[in-house]
């Protein structure tokens, strides 16, 4: 019913293709053909995917019952699980109300209740509930049960309503923005009543009345149909509205399947994920945005909780626009250099908790009404919504206005000097006796062996996929620090652990708020640094690809010369206490160089320009390490590594795809953000990873994996954007500086 809506239809339909799903976007018209209850008004667009369907949850978890009994399963009803007996890293013993269940795996699919059975035995888990409402209508005239339930399900996004045809009448339920959490304290702070079997709570009809007054817009029959019923009851929900799934962080035998907004719409697939993941140690699918360690220790406090569910229930709907941020529960996670950044005219992004700046926008600015455009429907939030603060960004699956401010960071940097914080950045020491090897029969790369080397490796799944990224910096003889993705931090570093040898010859020490990263990059960063430091920062004392441990004035610092953005330039890794010292010193020694702060999604498009590769788009389980074009960081001559057999039988079997860089011509107000469908004529022939503009050569990219035999340069294709296909070009990997002068400069 409003133009975005009708845009991110598009980029859905698009990506359901990419996966192979039958869905097209129709007229209102068709759409009503489809679903004879509605009305079109306002209607813009739809989209229907004809394999879409539902199904009575009661008889397929019966059936599914009978199926597991005739396999050999117990299932015990009416049992409480009343504690967890916990062993070192081991669950050993399930104790219930009927009697005790020794356990070799124990699976925590306890729905609402997942977060307290979690704390019996110390697992963080942030899932629980929210209230949900949905109403039955009474009997629709014209229409027998059997007319309603050939009718497809419904969904109206804009007016926060979904349907489907229930007996003589209609479901309507949907997701107002002031419903309440249930469930997220504990004993005297709330938590979930007991005993709670099959209950529901009383109506909330004042609650309901909003989306009741909508559905009675898309759907007039019902002001006829009249009410049978308006039911209230708990619904599964996570911290951030998605399921939470996966091996727990905190135990070496204890799963999660809980947080289930869609249980039956996801609980075969679920199933099969749990199972692989148990019995092979990884799904076959990459499922990072549900793996329960995606969460950090604050996720789960009430404070968090109770705030962000209640959002992300009341954002069901809302559009899911490129670059929108939450609003509640926000600045858990602060660098020392918050405030400062903010007061340059940081714009905020949350990862992982961590507040980071994703642009800077110039003093002063802020959007009005009039540039906001705000669409005439009930969801016309393109922005965000923080109290007392200006709007300084709005969000569109086009080119927003923040498009030309990042654009002025690029060209910023790499014409003179710019600054980032990165202290996000996941960081922790490998060190011991037998820290070398270790590393070396772990990681794809060849562990360093000089002191100040530092390398790029990877640590792959027994199938030869990526499962986590490392710089590896050789600080001593058997010392290593390593650094990767913040938002990834417990799902690598749990790995990292898991893995450490039984003999105590390897330890691990976590160094990610201790630790602080400032990125100093561009042309003038020699010229900057050189005014702060008496060591000898020329390419012959101090190359690409090596660190030191350098002073900052009067700050001791690990200065490792590498950065994600293939300019000149240091990562500044220092104390986290002295980061306010070193920035003031460093923005006050570049001050005649014009140095400027920069943010994260400067940096994601300079990094795309030099075709490098992110967790989880370019890099994934999914892929074979080699499809992903990791060549050059795979050491053959070591005696092996993880996952280097299938790796390389993989490679021999012939790889399904390539990773190509593409141009993406025609384009004016749009780029590929990754998930397009790329076609060959009329045939899907690949997916894109990754897209934006390249300010520094003037083009429009896309990352993609594609058919090998298409990945020649030159090869044109098409990529969908937003339903409209342009013609993509395979070109050379590195667009920008394919010779890395300017890094080496």
């Amino acid at each position: 019913c409003s133009p975005e809506q009708v845009l991110e239809l598009k980029r859905l339909t698009t990506m359901a293709k990419s996966f192979g799903l039958p869905m097209e976007v129709v007229s209102p018209e068709r759409a009503q053909a489809l679903f004879p209850l509605m009305s079109t008004q306002d209607v813009l667009a739809a989209a229907f995917l004809p394999t879409d369907g539902y199904i009575d949850p009661a008889s397929v978890t019966q059936a599914i019952a009978r199926g597991a009994r005739m396999r050999g399963a117990q299932i015990h009803e009416h049992t409480k699980v009343t504690s967890i007996t916990v062993d070192g890293r081991q669950c050993t013993t399930v104790h219930t109300s009927r009697g005790d269940i020794e356990c070799e795996m124990l699976v925590n699919a306890a729905g609402m209740w997942g977060m307290e059975v979690g704390r019996m035995a110390g697992v963080r888990i942030p899932a629980t509930a929210v209230e949900h409402q949905y109403l039955l209508s009474g009997p629709i005239e014209g229409y027998t049960p059997v007319e309603l339930g050939k009718m497809p399900t419904m969904r109206d996004p804009d007016h926060l309503v979904y349907y489907k045809p229930d007996g003589p009448g209609l479901l309507i339920g949907g997701y107002e923005p002031d419903t309440i959490a249930f469930g997220t304290g504990s004993g005297n702070d709330g938590g979930i009543p007991s005993p709670f079997q099959r209950q529901l709570f009383e109506p909330n009809f004042d609650r309901f009345a909003q989306l009741a007054e909508l559905g009675t817009k898309r759907t007039p029959c019902l002001e006829q149909a009249g009410i049978r019923m308006l039911l209230n009851g708990p619904i599964p929900y996570s911290a951030d509205a998605d399921f939470v799934m996966g091996r727990v962080p905190e135990l070496d035998n204890y799963f999660v399947a809980t947080g289930f907004l869609y249980g039956i719409a996801a609980g075969g697939g679920a199933g099969k994920m749990m199972a692989e993941w148990m019995l092979e140690g990884r799904p076959s699918l990459d499922l990072w945005p549900l793996d329960v360690r995606r969460f950090s220790f604050h996720h789960t406090t009430r404070h968090f909780m109770d705030r962000r569910m209640v959002e992300m229930y009341a954002h069901h709907y809302k559009l899911a626009a490129p670059g929108s941020e939450k609003v509640t529960a926000r600045g858990v996670r602060r660098s020392p250099l918050h405030s400062t950044l903010a007061a340059h005219g940081a714009v905020f992004g949350s990862r992982g908790g961590w507040e980071r700046p994703n642009w800077f926008a110039p003093k002063g600015y802020e959007l009005s009404d009039a540039d906001l455009d705000r669409p005439d429907v009930l969801l016309n939030h393109n922005h965000p919504d923080v109290p007392g603060a200006p709007i300084r960004e709005k969000w569109s699956f086009r080119r927003s206005n923040y498009f030309e401010h990042v654009g002025a960071e690029c060209r910023h940097v790499t014409e003179k000097v710019g600054l980032q914080d990165m202290s996000a950045f996941a960081k922790c020491r490998i060190s011991g006796p037998g820290a070398e090897e270790w590393l070396g029969g772990l990681l794809t790369n060849a562990v360093p062996k000089k002191i100040g080397r530092v390398t790029l490796s990877y640590l792959l799944t027994k199938n030869g996929g990526v499962r986590a990224e490392f710089t590896v910096y050789k600080t001593g003889p058997q010392d290593y620090y390593l650094v990767s993705a913040g938002a990834y931090e417990r799902h690598d570093q749990d790995y990292l652990k898991k893995a450490l040898p039984t003999d105590g010859s390897v330890t691990f020490e976590r160094l990610t708020t201790a630790m602080g990263v400032l990125v100093l990059a561009g042309p003038r960063s020699r010229d900057v640094l050189a005014k702060l430091t008496r060591a000898d920062l020329s390419n012959e004392a101090f190359p690409w690809l090596t660190g030191q441990k350098v002073s900052i004035g009067a700050a001791p610092v690990d200065a490792l010369r590498v950065n994600f953005i293939g300019e000149l330039g240091w990562e500044i890794h220092h104390p986290i206490e002295m980061q306010n010292y070193i920035f003031d010193a460093i923005m006050a020694a570049g001050a005649e160089f014009d140095i400027k702060p920069f943010g994260i999604r400067a940096m994601t498009l300079m990094a795309m320009e030099k075709s490098y590769k992110l967790i989880p788009r370019e890099l994934s389980i999914e892929y074979n390490a080699y499809e992903s074009g990791l060549d050059r960081f795979i050491s053959l001559k070591k005696p092996g590594f993880h996952g280097k057999d299938a790796l390389l039988a993989g490679k021999d079997a012939g790889l399904a795809n390539q990773l190509v860089t593409m141009e993406v011509l025609g384009v004016t107000d749009a780029d590929a953000r990754g998930s397009e469908a790329v076609y060959l004529g009329d045939e899907l022939v690949g997916r894109a990873t990754s897209g934006g503009y390249g300010w520094r050569v003037g083009k429009s990219l896309a990352l993609a994996m594609v058919r090998p035999d298409l990945a020649a340069v030159g090869t044109e294709l098409e990529i969908a954007i937003l339903g409209q296909r342009y013609t993509a070009v395979v070109i050379a990997d590195s667009p920008f500086d394919p010779e890395n002068t300017a890094l080496r400069g």
